[in-house]
């Protein structure tokens, strides 16, 4: 679609670029086309003068400084709703995964520990009837709701705002106060974007709140978790366990994070379907040509920047 519309510079290494080798490669363009690993600061932003359009293949756009592009009359442009049930069904994998201790048993089978069937041998926790806590109602949260129905759960919220009673009732939530949700849930997911309040939503004062047979699953940003609590909450047995997609310092982890059995770690593919990776990168190719034809793009996060 990109190449049909405009002559375009792709890379197609799959690898992440340098700042430097970003500059480079933004001088001289009208738009830019990139992905969440992508740091698009104002230096970025001011190396071309005639760049139009950043298109993110992604939902959150925490990569890019948005008030420097809209400074700068650039157009930044997202990915929503694309990846929102891909994204509803991996939280459920990580969860699924954590309760019953998947990664461990993988591990104990590949290193030949396993000689016979014991009666307690890698017990994990049920996951039918217990209480689910989902932080952030938004889409994705709304998706772990409808799945978590079909395990009869308990099915708690919370929000910055609290939904219409409709939407509660489509989907069998209950909202609660933050404090409330991590003390009473079993299984606590993460649907947050990652704001300036948003940082460290979860971390010492959250995890001691915790049942000590509780689950921590993040498939939303690493920095919404201190992921140094974490490693010590995991440690020291405060909760049962973890699923992690994302990380506080991707792709970077804390010290002692990896050397634990009681997490299951994935590389930040939650979205990772062919399917959905796919429709992303076709809506963010489709925000950057329409921008660059004069258009209004259909997903523009800054809109102020056209008036």
């Amino acid at each position: 679609m990109v190449l049909a519309a405009c002559d375009a510079e792709v890379n197609a290494a799959d690898s992440h670029l340098s700042q430097a080798a970003l500059i480079d490669k933004v001088t001289g363009k009208d738009g830019l086309l990139c992905l969440l690993t992508d740091d698009i600061n104002d230096a970025i932003l001011g190396a071309s003068p005639q760049l139009k359009v950043v298109a993110n293949v992604a939902v959150g756009y925490n990569n890019i400084d948005v008030q420097a592009a809209t400074r700068r009359k650039i157009i930044v442009t997202n990915t929503p709703g694309v990846l929102d049930d891909t994204t509803a069904d991996f939280t459920w994998c990580l969860l699924l995964a954590s309760a019953r201790r998947l990664a461990e048993a993988e591990r104990y089978i590949r290193e030949g520990k396993y000689t016979g069937w014991g009666i307690m041998l890698l017990c994990g926790e049920d996951i039918f009837g217990k209480t689910i806590g989902i932080c952030g109602l938004g889409r994705i949260g709304r998706g772990v709701a409808k799945r978590a129905r079909g395990f009869e759960m308990r099915i708690l919220y919370t929000d910055a705002v609290r939904a219409p009673a409709e939407v509660e009732g489509e989907f069998g939530v209950q909202f609660v106060e933050k404090e409330t949700l991590f003390r009473e849930a079993d299984f606590v997911t993460l649907h947050i974007p990652l704001l300036p309040e948003t940082h460290h939503y979860v971390s010492v004062k959250e995890l001691k709140l915790m049942k000590k047979t509780a689950h921590l699953i993040n498939a939303s940003r690493g920095p919404v978790v201190d992921e140094k609590a974490l490693v010590q909450a995991l440690r020291e047995r405060w909760i049962a366990g973890a699923g992690l997609d994302v990380y506080e310092q991707e792709p970077l982890m804390a010290a002692g994070l990896t050397e634990l059995d009681n997490v299951t770690l994935a590389p930040h593919i939650a979205s990772a379907s062919v399917e959905t990776r796919m429709k992303m990168a076709v809506m963010a190719a489709t925000n950057l040509v329409e921008a660059l034809q004069g258009r209004r793009p259909p997903n523009i996060v800054n809109p102020e920047v056209l008036a």
